[in-house]
């Protein structure tokens, strides 16, 4: 019996969503293919869900039930990018599924990795700027977040929104974060997990600091390091080395996540996951760019990197090592690609369209290693 006839099949949702996201999820689709050919030992079965902001504007519902019911029964969910700028809800909202997921299907953790890739000119000067490698753990259920549908407008006069910390929440973050340190730790990372907060001033804040000690202390063999939110952003222009993994909570996990990004190159080398117990999304952290959209030029390195993470969440999920030596060779072959000086996307000054990048990726695979 051939190799591919013994591989374990994956169903994965597909979802393009709006603007550049259908662009980049055409390009990863490309790169997939040719990484499982290399590779074998698994099988992707990719299954199309739509959803987003023009299918809200052509029917009036952005998430139907049936792509809902696609993405719940996959084994995982690869993302493009939802919204645009001018399609929003009655009361001005944006169109955001992706952010109705998250509530739906208990996506606690927002992973967000923020590496540098050697041949994209680092945004500090100083040398170490190229060794960056930390991970933001964005709790995505509460937080902020979690009544942005019951904010409220009083008599024209004031606004409210309301902030939600729950020890429930907040236990399984940090302990995912505890887990995501260690496993960085015995691949040589620090073994350090940052809680940022603002536990000076909010009472909800402190509460979400002491339940990380809490946490901290069934986890001695990884450094807890506390930091401020303000402190933390300026850290993050000064010296982003000297962290590892930070946890924190959704709007704040949000703005620096951005601004994290702004590192390596931008939003088009940053990719995400958001992962709960039973479900998780893989998508570049960018948006829908409606700016470039259709002109062939958006940078599919995010989508790359985020189905890197969705083979290595499947092969430690389901045992499966094939799928982690795939996730180790795409993000090899990126780093490859772009270390060979040819590869230059739009957001840092460069002519590299979304195709050249898609073929420098293909061609650097043949070569990579999965070291």
């Amino acid at each position: 019996m051939s190799a591919s006839a013994n591989a374990k099949e994956f169903h994965v949702a597909e979802m393009p969503g709006d603007g550049i996201g259908i662009e980049v999820t055409e390009a990863c689709k490309e790169v997939l293919a040719a990484l499982e050919q290399r590779v074998g030992g698994y099988k992707l079965r990719l299954e199309f869900a739509p959803g987003g902001a023009m299918l809200y504007k052509a029917t009036g519902n952005a998430l139907p039930d049936s792509s809902l019911k696609v993405a719940q029964k996959a084994d995982a969910i690869l993302l493009g990018a939802m919204g645009w700028p001018d399609i929003r809800y009655p009361d001005g909202r944006e169109i955001a599924p992706q952010v109705d997921m998250r509530e739906i299907m208990g996506l606690y953790a927002g992973v967000r990795p923020i590496r540098a890739i050697k041949g994209i000119p680092a945004t500090l000067a100083d040398p170490r700027a190229a060794k960056i490698d930390l991970v933001i753990i964005r709790e995505s259920t509460e937080g902020h977040f979690a009544r942005r549908h019951h904010g409220e407008v009083i008599e024209d006069r004031e606004a409210r929104e309301t902030l939600v910390i729950t020890r429930k929440a907040s236990e399984r973050l940090f302990d995912f974060g505890f887990k995501l340190a260690r496993r960085r730790k015995e691949r040589g990372g620090k073994g350090m997990l940052s809680c940022i907060d603002k536990a000076n001033v909010f009472r909800a804040f402190a509460f979400f600091r002491k339940i990380f000690d809490e946490r901290a202390k069934l986890n001695p063999d990884i450094i807890a390091h506390h930091r401020y939110i303000d402190a933390a952003a300026l850290d993050l222009m000064l010296r982003p080395w000297d962290y590892d993994v930070m946890v924190t909570e959704n709007q704040f996990g949000d703005i620096i996540s951005d601004q994290a990004a702004g590192l390596i190159g931008g939003m088009g080398m940053a990719p995400s996951a958001d992962i709960g117990d039973h479900n998780a999304v893989f998508q570049p952290s960018h948006g829908t760019a409606p700016d470039i959209a259709g002109k062939g030029i958006a940078n599919p390195t995010a989508m790359f990197l985020s189905a890197a993470l969705m083979l290595d969440w499947l092969g430690d999920r389901h045992d499966v090592e094939a799928c982690g030596t795939a996730a180790r060779l795409l993000e090899n072959a990126v780093d490859d690609a772009y270390a060979a000086g040819s590869l230059r996307p739009c957001e840092i000054g460069g002519r590299s369209t979304t195709a050249e990048i898609t073929r420098g990726v293909i061609a650097a695979l043949k070569t990579a290693k999965a070291d």
